[in-house]
């Protein structure tokens, strides 16, 4: 039996189903408060998250060395950083094969500050997307053995079982975390928590995080033997924006790592990151937001459509002036990349919507679509339909492509079957992200295989979102510690997503349209007290149109994200609005 909506709204002005808390948590909830003394609205988000009374307090403090797992737990690692640190007290020649997106240059610019904190450098090889796409190569990998004594694969090299054998004389050893095939390349080590014989209890890690527990590894063997040990804390700041781009989920060892390296990103001591900040105007200590949204993008922008190794470079330089003016170009790239999205997310919507959107799975495809863009493509596509989403560029008769995927449903499982089964000429990737090739034949019969292997999972069955709602504020009680201590359960962001609350029966006193489609407003409980909120795109949906002109006294209820606004030096809580419903009397 479908529990009653919250607040009676079964379609928002959205088009969304409200639900709350099912009476089990609410008790839950009831008896955390009193056991802890907690807010109730706190206490409603730690048991959504599934946090016991008990643990309440340790969860609000995560201790990263609490949480931290033995690195030697994952296969391969004691002899992954042993050859690596051969090879640095050997004095030994060292390439770094990065991938060339967030997390890619965020695992290697992680292991040249540890390199350079020791005197020594790496050459950083990072592919053309477009000329050799994801992950190794043949040419480039024998081109790096010939002149390297060891190769370190970061964010790629799973499945590469003919690049890894062309690179001979080197040793390679790969650390990763995209899904493993039946059969591992002939590396000198693969690290992966998502290799098919580890037990899967690490597999959220994104390749950094992976990077980050081999150079733990590779301290403890330094101390052991007496030699020095760089500041690894002091590099977290890589780590948690390599987790929060890559849309690893923010549960275990990653929330400690991501709440960690947002304190010590806030110190703005990575010139790279700093240059960054500063063209993205980041007024405010740096969250998951930040790093998701705005740092991340414009890292990903020299891979997408510009310089390949340029996101690396940024992060792994210490000359400010040279920081920021690769901020700059990265900058540019982002705008001229968000035109070229536009373009291509229309065109894409148009097919899809021609195609059906109620399918298990959404697909376009096209001649000429930038490969830079069709994973971000794809991206907008989930989000608008709650669907799987495919986009793929042609060039002639080869195809690129990208897929992002919902909770649930593991998409990168199902590439990679397709490329086993012979239908697109290589794929894989994780549950939530993947990558494909394939010809022009191969289109419609990989299509209609994928969305069959789709439905199976229960993509199809999937309706417009539930906006799923922690509790019911006041105004008049939504204050600035309220929302400093709900803080404390983040960051939020995959696998944790933001607490949302309701404001139920209040009166729209302002609201006026601002930019091109958003809604600045403020409203109150008619006794005094009031908040303001900004819904961003507002003007795209029906929540601009109807909360602007609504009648003097019209009562609504109101839902989304509390945030403080910094303006002038003051602060002031924020409602980030999401959705609205008529409040019915």
């Amino acid at each position: 039996m479908t529990s009653s909506a919250f607040l009676g709204v079964e379609t928002s002005l959205t088009g969304r189903r409200w639900v709350g808390l099912d009476a089990n948590a609410d008790r839950l909830a009831e008896a955390m408060m009193q056991a802890t003394t907690l807010p109730r609205a706190l206490c409603n988000v730690l048991v959504r998250r599934g946090v016991p009374a008990e643990d309440a307090t340790q969860f609000l403090e995560p201790q990263l060395r609490d949480l931290l797992p033995d690195p030697r737990s994952l296969r391969d690692m004691e002899k992954a950083a042993t050859r690596f640190l051969d090879a640095v007290r050997g004095r030994q020649k060292i390439a770094i094969f990065a991938d060339y997106d967030v997390d890619g240059g965020s695992s290697a610019a992680l292991l040249i500050c540890w390199l350079r904190a020791l005197g020594r450098e790496a050459t950083l090889y990072v592919p053309d997307r477009i000329d050799e796409g994801y992950g190794p190569n043949d040419d480039a990998m024998a081109e790096l053995a010939a002149a390297h004594d060891l190769i370190v694969c970061v964010d790629c090299g799973t499945l590469s079982h003919g690049p890894i054998a062309a690179a001979k004389g080197a040793d390679v050893v790969v650390l990763d975390h995209h899904l493993g095939g039946e059969t591992l390349p002939l590396a000198l080590a693969v690290v992966n928590p998502n290799r098919q014989d580890e037990s899967g209890d690490l597999a959220h890690l994104c390749a950094a995080g992976v990077v980050f527990l081999m150079l733990v590894e590779a301290n403890r063997q330094q101390r052991e033997s007496g030699g020095q040990t760089p500041d690894l804390m002091s590099l977290l700041d890589l780590v948690a924006l390599a987790t929060v781009a890559d849309v690893a989920p923010l549960v275990g060892v990653n929330r400690a790592l991501v709440r960690q390296g947002l304190k010590i990103m806030a110190r703005r001591q990575r010139p790279g990151l700093v240059a960054l900040g500063d063209v993205a105007r980041m007024d405010a200590a740096p969250n998951s937001y930040h790093l998701g949204f705005m740092l991340g993008p414009r890292v990903n922008a020299g891979g997408r459509i510009g310089k390949a190794d340029l996101g690396a470079r940024l992060l792994a330089t210490d000359d400010p002036n040279e920081a920021a003016a690769m901020a700059e170009r990265l900058d540019l790239l982002n705008t001229e990349r968000r035109d070229i999205e536009n373009a291509v997310r229309a065109a894409a919507m148009e097919q899809a919507e021609a195609r059906g959107l109620d399918a298990p799975l959404v697909w376009a495809a096209a001649d000429s679509w930038h490969p830079g863009v069709v994973g971000i493509v794809a991206s907008r596509l989930k989000e608008a339909t709650n669907r799987p989403a495919i986009v793929i560029g042609f060039d002639g008769d080869a195809g690129k492509g990208s897929g992002r995927s919902i909770s649930g449903v593991d998409l990168g499982a199902s590439i990679q079957r397709l490329a086993e089964e012979g239908l697109l000429e290589k794929g894989g990737g994780h549950k939530m992200a993947a990558g494909l090739s394939l010809n022009r034949a191969q289109l419609e019969p990989a299509m209609a295989r994928l969305s069959d292997l789709m439905a199976k999972q229960g993509a199809g069955n999937a309706g417009p979102k539930d906006l799923r709602l922690d509790g019911m504020l006041m105004p008049g009680g939504a204050g600035i510690e309220l929302v400093e201590q709900i803080e404390k359960a983040g960051p939020f962001g995959a696998g944790a997503p933001a607490p949302r609350f309701a404001f139920a029966d209040v009166q729209v006193l302002f609201a006026k349209p601002v930019g091109e489609s958003h809604l600045k407003l403020s409203f109150g409980d008619g006794l005094g007290a009031k908040l303001d909120a900004i819904a961003f795109g507002a003007f795209d949906t029906a929540l601009g149109p109807t909360l602007s002109s609504l009648d003097k006294g019209a009562r609504v209820h109101l839902a989304g994200r509390l945030e403080i606004n910094t303006w002038g030096g003051r602060q002031s809580v924020q409602l980030r609005l999401e959705d609205a419903a008529l409040a019915h009397s």
